[in-house]
């Protein structure tokens, strides 16, 4: 199983240009040839690429240090060196490029889509020969310029997950249960707070050419928004999602006042993700001790979804219902509303 690597610190250098040549034209019946010194070549850029058969930052974790090739030295018979090779480095969809500066973060890219590039780190650019310094009032220069540094940065690199749907809710709710029991993600399940570690991705297929990708994302818990327990590591992946599932334990006394929680971290997190379309859903119906809170959730909330991720009890409904939510928000995005 691949180990889902969702942040990485590396450092990049592109390629220095090429130093400038220093030559005369030395030629049979041209006893005094001019300046015949080529200009060096540009050093190579460092490229980040979108690639979408990429899922993790798991690469970044073996290897912290990235080099593009430098110009080559430019020569005689105006003959201009060669240029450094670009480095091209692959990413997953979904990956923010911030440079490190004296120890603060400063945004460059969002690269949330396929195929999508930016240079990170340019090239410099070749040094002159001296066949560019000839003048007429310098006829055989000998002066050559060396090649400019290419650029060398510290960055950081951030995954967030692209999915239509993020499951959220506190440790031990049902999430990994559910998007186990919807699509072909098999998460890591057990009876205890913070089974799931990473992000789950699944595909939704309701038939009829209706599916999405829903995101199951760590069990979320009071202070998460300060980074407590798995905190801002995860509350980023659901960013982007258009529609979230807000998942309650209906077996626990505290399932209102749970949700309450989980709304308030949200909210100081990022006011985008607070506003987002949420479902309400209350799991774990099949066992007894859930039976009393299912009053209370729904005297509270004027919409709410009641299921059991066991037993599939309510599921398909349920899934009928976020698929109309999305294709709803999906239909605004195209039409440039959102």
């Amino acid at each position: 199983m691949i180990k889902f690597i969702d942040e990485a610190k590396i450092w990049v250098k592109a390629g220095d240009g090429g130093n400038g040549c220093v030559a005369f034209r030395r030629e049979k019946y041209i006893p005094k040839g001019g300046p015949s010194g080529g200009n060096g070549g540009k050093g190579g850029d460092v490229i980040f690429r979108v690639k979408k058969d990429i899922h993790t930052l798991i690469d970044f974790h073996y290897r912290q240090h990235f080099k593009a090739d430098k110009g080559r030295n430019g020569e005689g018979s105006n003959k201009e060196g060669k240029s450094g090779e670009n480095l091209v480095i692959p990413v997953p969809v979904g990956t923010i490029i911030s440079e490190i500066q004296d120890g603060n973060e400063v945004f460059l890219a969002d690269l949330s889509k396929d195929k999508m590039e930016y240079i990170v780190a340019k090239g410099g650019v070749g040094g002159k020969g001296n066949a560019s310094f000839k003048s007429s009032v310098n006829q055989a220069p000998r002066k050559a310029t060396p090649g400019e540094k290419g650029e060398d940065k510290r960055l950081k690199l951030e995954l967030k997950l692209l999915a239509d749907v993020g499951i959220v809710g506190y440790p031990n709710s049902g999430k990994s249960t559910l998007i186990s029991k919807v699509s072909s993600a098999k998460p890591k399940i057990a009876d205890y707070p913070f089974t799931t570690l990473s992000p789950n991705l699944g595909v939704v297929n309701l038939g009829d050419f209706r599916s999405f990708v829903v995101a199951d994302i760590p069990g979320l818990i009071e202070k998460a928004s300060e980074g407590k327990g798995l905190g801002h590591k995860f509350l980023r992946h659901i960013e982007r999602t258009k529609v979230l599932i807000h998942i309650i334990d209906l077996s626990v006394s505290d399932a209102v006042e749970r949700y309450y929680n989980i709304r308030k971290e949200l909210e100081k997190y990022s006011k985008n993700l607070y506003e987002k379309a949420e479902i309400i859903v209350g799991n774990k119906i099949d066992l007894e001790e859930a039976k009393e809170n299912v009053k209370s959730l729904q005297k509270t909330f004027s919409e709410v979804y009641v299921i059991s991720a066991l037993t599939n009890q309510g599921v398909k409904e349920l899934m009928e219902a976020v698929w109309r939510k999305v294709n709803e928000y999906r239909d605004k995005s195209d039409d440039g509303e959102i």
